[in-house]
C-alpha cells in the first residue's frame, strides 16, 4: 500500500509538471530583420508585427538597398524605416535602425561593407549553435551574407529566415529580393547557415488579400489601421487593379510576413536538400548532405488574429499621433 501510494504522488508530481512546463511563457525570439521598407506595402506589417508582439524580442532593424528605390537605396530605406517607427508608431524608445549598404555585392566571396553587417556580426556574439540569433531577411540578402563573409563563424550563431525564390523547381530562383542581389544567395547557400525560405508560391497561395478583405481587416484599428489601409490603396491602385474600373477582383500579397509567421510558429515546414545557385540565377545541385527548410503552409486565420491583437493592444496603450491620409 505505502509503495502504491508513493507512485501515485510521484505519477501526480510528474502530471503536475509536465502541466506547468507546457503552460510557462516562452521566452522571446531574440529577432534581427534586414528589410526594404518602402519598396512595397508589406515590409510595413512585418514591422509592426515584431514590435508589438512580445513574443518577439527585435534586436536591430536594418535598412536593405533595391535598385527599385531612390540612390542611394538602403539610406532612403533607413528614413523609410524610422517614419514608420517614430512617427506612425510614435515610439521615442525602439531597437537600433542600421543602415545597410545600398548597392550588391560584387561577387561571391567579397563582402559589401555596411554598418548593418557589422552590426549583425557584434549582435550575435551573444549567441551559439544551440541558442540562435534569427534574422528575417525580406529584402535583398546583400547585409547578411556580408556578415557571413567578414564573419565565417556567424554561421554557427545565427538561423536566416527569409522571403525568396517563386517555388523549388529549377527554374524557380528568380523572385525580385533574390534577383536584387544574388551573389548574396550564392554565399548564403553555399555556407553552414541554418537557412528557412518561404517560396512566393506559398505566400501566394496563403497570404493574398482582396481589395474589400484588406479594407474589412483594417478597419476601426486605430491610425495605424488607417494608414496601412491608406498604403495598401495606393499600392493596388498603381500595381495591382486592372484597368476595368469596376472590377476589385485581383489580390495583393503581403509576402514578407511569412518569415515572422514562421518565427511566431504558425506555419508547417519541410527539410528537403540544399540547392545552389548558379550565376544565372537558377537552381543547381548543393553540397551532399546540405539541407534547408521549407515553409509549406501558413496558419493565416491564427495569423491575423494574433497580429490584430497585438495591434489593438499596441493603440490602446500607446498615444499615437493622428494620421492623416493623403
Amino acid at each position: 500500500m505505502r509503495l502504491a501510494a508513493l507512485a501515485l504522488i510521484f505519477a501526480a508530481s510528474a502530471a503536475f509538471l509536465s502541466l506547468e512546463a507546457q503552460q510557462a511563457p516562452k521566452a522571446p525570439v531574440p529577432v534581427i530583420l534586414s528589410t526594404d521598407t518602402g519598396n512595397e506595402v508589406d515590409d510595413q506589417w512585418v514591422i509592426l508585427y515584431l514590435l508589438t508582439d512580445p513574443a518577439f524580442d527585435v534586436r536591430g532593424l536594418l535598412s536593405a538597398q533595391a535598385p527599385t528605390l531612390p540612390d542611394p537605396s538602403a539610406h532612403w530605406t533607413l528614413g523609410v524605416l524610422r517614419d514608420e517607427v517614430e512617427n506612425h508608431m510614435g515610439l521615442t524608445v525602439h531597437p537600433p535602425l542600421v543602415e545597410g549598404a545600398s548597392t550588391p555585392m560584387q561577387d561571391a566571396s567579397t563582402p559589401q561593407p555596411s554598418d548593418a553587417a557589422r552590426f549583425l556580426v557584434e549582435q550575435s556574439k551573444g549567441f551559439s549553435s544551440t541558442n540562435r540569433l534569427t534574422v528575417l531577411t525580406i529584402g535583398a540578402a546583400t547585409d547578411t551574407a556580408s556578415a557571413l563573409l567578414l564573419d565565417p563563424t556567424l554561421a554557427d550563431r545565427i538561423r536566416i529566415v527569409a522571403m525568396g525564390f517563386t517555388n523549388l523547381q529549377a527554374d524557380g530562383a528568380e523572385e525580385f529580393n533574390v534577383l536584387n542581389d544574388p551573389h548574396a544567395w550564392q554565399t548564403i547557400l553555399t555556407s553552414r547557415v541554418p537557412v528557412v525560405i518561404g517560396t512566393g508560391e506559398v505566400c501566394r497561395h496563403d497570404l493574398s488579400m482582396g481589395y474589400a478583405q484588406a479594407q474589412q481587416m483594417l478597419a476601426n484599428h486605430g491610425p495605424i489601421g488607417a494608414w496601412l489601409w491608406d498604403e495598401y490603396q495606393m499600392w493596388y491602385f498603381s500595381h495591382v487593379k486592372p484597368r476595368r474600373v469596376a472590377d476589385f477582383t485581383n489580390k495583393h500579397v503581403i509576402w514578407d510576413i511569412i518569415t515572422a509567421a514562421y518565427a511566431r510558429g504558425l506555419v508547417t515546414t519541410q527539410t528537403v536538400p540544399r540547392p545552389s545557385l548558379t550565376d544565372h540565377t537558377r537552381f543547381a545541385a548543393g553540397q551532399s548532405g546540405a539541407m534547408w527548410e521549407t515553409i509549406t503552409h501558413v496558419d493565416t486565420v491564427t495569423l491575423w488574429k494574433d497580429f490584430f491583437a497585438d495591434l489593438d493592444h499596441f493603440t490602446a496603450t500607446h498615444s499615437l499621433p493622428p494620421y492623416q491620409p493623403r
